[in-house]
């Protein structure tokens, strides 16, 4: 077991693909971050594998800012107490109070359930695909429910690129600084192995994060850096950051060491 690096921010996002937020605790459960991707869109003009509607699609998208009406209720399971002492199942809040008002580019208000929102969104877009909000009580994420990205990968694909590469392109749940004088894209180390963040919080490190087109947009203009894509595909494998499960739930906090056990 060796302490391996420290978490240097918490993100996270509860509209899927409009902006995040950054934390100074989350809880990290079995399904994921709580509070996470709780809202997506869909489109009809999606594939079928992946029906959503996102920066792809709408690029400004992603600077769209999603904030929980409810701060307290939205910031951890409402028995957390209870559930840590009794070694219970951690409990929601009711879905009235988990929701989100969503504030647009242009200074505009909406709640995340408005109709304007969804015209909002699809202005501008190719041909006027019909979209519906969807609702989850646990993330609706890619591939697996927590996301971990080492700031020295963003440090180093900025280094190859000539590109300014801001960490919040690659919407982790959790940016780690590793130590030791770590390099670039050392994360992918982790994978097959089980690492602890905080005094509580086990996780299985399960894959490398497959990238997209998503990581050329810069998270505060919208505007695109294809060189970054074209890198992370050439020179790692069109992988940048890894995907985790949560073995043991419980809260993470800013500053929290992160340990390899095995």
């Amino acid at each position: 077991m060796s302490v391996i690096g420290k978490v240097e921010s918490l993100w996270r996002y509860p509209v899927k693909s409009m902006r995040g937020e950054e934390m100074e605790e989350m809880f990290a459960g079995y399904a994921g971050v709580y509070g996470d991707r709780l809202f997506a869109f869909t489109s009809s003009a999606a594939p079928g594998g992946f029906p959503w509607f996102t920066g792809r699609d709408q690029r400004h998208m992603i600077r769209y800012r999603a904030c929980f009406r409810n701060s307290e209720k939205a910031a951890r399971p409402v028995n957390l107490s209870e559930a840590q002492k009794h070694n219970a199942n951690p409990i929601s809040a009711n879905e009235s109070e988990l929701m989100v008002d969503v504030e647009t580019p242009d200074r505009k208000h909406f709640a995340i359930d408005d109709p304007a929102l969804i015209d909002n969104l699809r202005a501008n877009v190719g041909g006027d695909p019909e979209l519906t909000l969807m609702r989850s009580h646990k993330a609706m994420t890619d591939a697996c429910p927590l996301s971990i990205f080492a700031v020295q990968t963003a440090k180093q694909l900025g280094d190859e690129t000539g590109v300014e590469v801001d960490k919040r392109r690659f919407r982790a749940n959790v940016y780690v600084d590793l130590t030791n004088n770590a390099e670039g894209f050392a994360e992918d180390q982790f994978v097959g192995r089980t690492l602890r963040i905080g005094a509580k919080v086990t996780v299985a490190v399960l894959q490398r994060d497959s990238r997209c087109m998503m990581i050329t947009l810069d998270p505060d203009t919208g505007e695109k850096s294809p060189a970054i894509l074209k890198q992370v595909a050439q020179a790692h494998d069109n992988t940048a950051g890894v995907y985790a499960a949560v073995l043991i739930e419980g809260m993470i906090r800013r500053g929290d060491a992160v340990e390899l056990l095995d």
